[in-house]
């Protein structure tokens, strides 16, 4: 399915590093890196529900769904 991340824009509009977003979300750091890219279809529910919480939005926020 293809996904597109939205973990980077959010970030950035929270002034949010990589490093506060792994140490608040306690994700790792390889996981953090493949939510922000192509492989966020391959991310747990629960770890997404993790990287949402720490930065205040819904999970679904943090994709967009792309129609092929």
């Amino acid at each position: 399915m293809p996904f597109t991340s939205n973990l980077g824009s959010i970030m950035k509009d929270k002034e949010m590093t990589y490093e506060e977003l792994q140490h608040i979300s306690k994700v790792a750091p390889d996981t953090v890196a493949r939510a922000r890219d192509a492989r966020i279809a391959t991310c747990k529910l629960f770890t997404l529900e993790k990287l949402a919480k720490a930065l205040g939005v819904e999970v679904c926020d943090l994709f967009t769904h792309v129609k092929g």
